[in-house]
């Protein structure tokens, strides 16, 4: 759902989009952290908010970070 969010914030179009591993944080709502493989090498960390369900909005991208590698560890940022 946050592939779109993630293309327009990038200006790109990304034809492999795959979660490979997440983590959540339980906050006001829950914070994912998703490590993300958008190229045969090329991989993402996305940081990604979902609001509590009373609230009934969609998960939101918060943050991410590029040029990341499959070995890269998840870590919470």
């Amino acid at each position: 759902q946050v592939k779109p969010q993630f293309e327009r914030k990038e200006n790109k179009n990304c034809a492999m989009f795959t979660a490979i591993v997440y983590k959540t944080q339980v906050v006001a709502g829950i914070n994912y952290f998703i490590k993300v493989q958008v190229s045969d090498t090329g991989y993402v960390h996305l940081k990604v908010f979902q609001s509590l369900p009373h609230e009934n909005q969609g998960p939101s991208l918060v943050s991410f970070q590029t040029g990341k590698t499959r070995d890269d560890p998840l870590t919470y940022f």
